[in-house]
C-alpha cells in the first residue's frame, strides 16, 4: 500500500509564493514518476507538473512553465512544488500522485496513488 501525503498548501495574495510537499510512504517511492494536478470547483482536475523517478526529466503545463518548479527527494520519499508568481485562477486544490512507470505523465489516468489534496487559495 502506497500512501501519499500533501502539505503546504494556504491562503496567499497575488504574486506570493508557496511550497507543496508530498511525502510518500513505501519503500519504492524512489521507482514512481510523480505528478502534480490541481482541481477548481466546477472543474476537471487537470495537470501541473511531472517529474521521472530519477528527477531527471520534468514536465509543466502551459500555466505552471516558468511559475512553478517541481523536484523530489528520494531519500525523504517527498515531492515538492515550488509555486511562484501565484495568480487568483491558480486556486484550487493540489493533488500528488504516483505512476508506475517512473516516467512522470501530464495523464491523469497513468497514475495510480493519488493524496488528498491541499487546498491553495489565492486572493487579488
Amino acid at each position: 500500500q502506497v500512501q501519499l501525503v500533501e502539505s503546504g498548501g494556504g491562503l496567499v495574495q497575488a504574486g506570493g509564493s508557496l511550497r507543496l510537499s508530498c511525502v510518500v510512504a513505501g519503500r519504492t517511492f524512489r521507482m514512481y514518476g510523480m505528478g502534480w494536478f490541481r482541481q477548481a470547483p466546477g472543474k476537471e482536475r487537470e495537470f501541473v507538473a511531472a517529474i521521472s523517478w530519477s528527477g531527471g526529466s520534468t514536465y509543466y503545463s502551459d500555466s505552471a512553465k516558468g511559475r512553478f518548479t517541481i523536484s523530489r527527494d528520494n531519500a525523504k520519499n517527498t515531492v515538492y512544488l515550488q509555486m511562484n508568481s501565484l495568480k487568483v485562477e491558480d486556486t484550487a486544490v493540489y493533488y500528488c500522485a504516483a505512476d508506475r512507470t517512473g516516467r512522470g505523465s501530464g495523464s491523469p489516468a497513468s497514475y495510480v496513488y493519488w493524496g488528498q489534496g491541499t487546498q491553495v487559495t489565492v486572493s487579488s
